[in-house]
């Protein structure tokens, strides 16, 4: 076959594949688009960055299983498939979480995962129902520490990817226009950025109904099952999270949407999670991990009541990981972050762009 037509206009405009066809052709997009075979080349980069410095640190690299009879480490809706060997339905993994935490148990004090995750919900600009994630435990740490580990992963693969100096880790994003990566980053409150935002003191204590006139007024729809930890974070995505510019970690998240993580040290009803929000997305999140085996079955009990009321994202209850917590799980840190999603940081390209092959609707 020939190959598609491309070409510069006499007013140098470049006439190239349209975006669907470079979707899905993308081998015709690696042949007459050099900036197709970048993105390739960094994403190899980057890769290769986060593995030699978790290898630096001393951290072991696993591979989890990708089917699973319980589907958990995340608020996610599954895939489905059946198994003819043992005639039983499985599930796609939506998270790595719990088999490298049951790892950590067996004695792996500090290990890492960077494999593919899986899960059936929607597609746009920075979601992808397929997507590679990474996911870090280190035993005796906590998010704190997770947070320094994070930036200094993003750092450094920018430097690797980029072949920049350290301290001086600005990328040039597709539009043309430089982002800064480098220094500390701002960590901010959830619960304090939310009230200041709305103008309106907002506690773990602020009953459900006052929060739902919150969200109703700022033109929010809330679903009869949301948790008043729910509502809270989406009044925050709305007025402060798509709005965070620079790169930011946001502390401390409500115990009724963290069913995996510690409960907070000095705040109680809080629990010890952070999200990264860079350039108005969610970029990664991590947890002191909850290491207590009985809290940690009350908390999966909340998710099957969340279950009964129609929230489709809770997790279930998952009896081998609470027997293997209770072998006993030391103090921990987690953190997880997608792989495409730090190409889009790095880049300022769309997830579809970061993927080498992404999913498309079939067309007829």
């Amino acid at each position: 076959r020939p190959l598609p037509k491309t070409w510069t206009t006499e007013d140098g405009e470049e006439i190239t594949l349209s975006e669907d066809q470079r979707i899905r052709r993308r081998e015709l997009d690696l042949i007459t688009r050099p900036a197709a075979r970048d993105m390739v080349r960094i994403r190899a980069a980057v890769n290769r960055s986060l593995r030699e410095n978790f290898f630096r640190r001393d951290y072991i690299e696993l591979e989890t299983p990708m089917l699973q009879m319980i589907h958990g480490g995340a608020a996610a809706r599954p895939f489905t498939t059946h198994m003819n060997a043992l005639d039983t339905e499985l599930y796609l993994r939506i998270a790595t979480e719990i088999y490298l935490k049951r790892a950590v148990v067996g004695g792996v004090d500090r290990v890492f995962e960077i494999n593919r995750n899986f899960r059936n919900e929607g597609m746009d600009s920075s979601h992808s129902p397929e997507f590679t994630a990474l996911e870090a435990y280190e035993a005796y740490s906590d998010y704190n520490g997770m947070a320094d580990l994070t930036r200094d992963l993003i750092q450094q693969a920018a430097r690797d990817a980029f072949d920049l100096s350290e301290g001086e880790e600005i990328v040039r994003l597709a539009d043309g226009t430089e982002y800064d990566l480098s220094g500390e980053w701002d960590r901010i409150d959830l619960y304090g950025s939310t009230s200041e935002a709305l103008g309106e003191e907002i506690t773990v204590e602020t009953p459900r109904e006052t929060l739902v006139k919150y969200a109703e007024r700022i033109g929010l729809e809330v679903d009869d099952y949301a948790v008043s930890g729910k509502i809270v974070e989406d009044i925050f995505e709305e007025l402060v999270g798509s709005k965070l510019w620079a790169p930011t970690f946001v502390y401390d998240f409500p115990e009724d949407t963290s069913p995996l993580t510690r409960y907070h040290r000095s705040r109680p009803g809080l629990t010890e999670k952070w999200d990264l929000y860079v350039r108005g997305f969610e970029t990664g999140t991590a947890y002191s991990e909850l290491a207590d085996p009985v809290v940690q079955r009350e908390r999966f009990e909340a998710q099957a009541l969340a279950a009964a009321n129609g929230d489709p994202e809770a997790m279930v209850l998952d009896e081998d990981f609470l027997i293997a917590m209770e072998q006993g799980f030391p103090p921990c840190g987690g953190m997880g972050m997608g792989i495409d999603r730090l190409l889009m940081v790095l880049t300022g390209q769309g997830i579809r762009e970061t993927i080498p092959f992404p999913l498309v609707k079939r067309l007829g």
